[in-house]
């Protein structure tokens, strides 16, 4: 429990719908990418979630693996109303901890909002760094050759696990 009142623990399957909803204006905004419920679904062992007492998901944040020692922070939004509470830190922080558990010490954000990351201790890279991340998905997406997304790395801490 934060300090907010808002749960923070791993998604489950019911979780889907709500995750997607949360996701939709900042997709409609161009600011980070759609994912449906079924996407959701389908990796939902890779989402974290922030939940008030009364159920409603207000953040969300989600690991994606491009191979066993690499993956991307992606996915975090925080509902308009809950921003500037922390809960943003709180999820990526979840998903740190959650790439501990799988063995992953190197993470990548590519975003939009800089600043957040590097708050959190993120250093800006080049994106070349991730080919993994070019080839999987860079190469399919509409905005590739108009992409103004920052990549920001971390190299995290083994005490981070516990």
């Amino acid at each position: 429990m934060t300090d907010t009142g808002v749960h923070i623990r791993r998604a489950v399957i019911a979780d889907a719908t709500q995750i997607s909803a949360l996701i939709e204006p900042f997709a409609s905004g161009a600011l980070m990418l759609r994912r449906t419920p079924e996407h959701v679904r389908s990796q939902i062992d890779d989402y974290v979630i922030a939940e008030q007492a009364e159920g409603e998901i207000v953040a969300c944040g989600a690991l994606k693996e491009y191979s066993p020692s690499i993956a991307e922070v992606a996915a975090v939004a925080v509902s308009p109303m809950m921003q500037g509470r922390g809960l943003g830190a709180a999820i990526v922080s979840e998903v740190e901890r959650l790439a501990l558990k799988r063995g992953i010490y190197d993470l990548f954000a590519l975003t939009l909002k800089p600043g957040f990351f590097a708050a959190i201790g993120y250093q800006r890279v080049d994106r070349a760094r991730y080919p993994e991340k070019i080839r999987r998905d860079c190469l399919a997406c509409s905005r590739r050759f108009a992409c103004n997304e920052i990549c920001l790395a971390k190299r995290l801490s083994q005490q981070l696990a516990a």
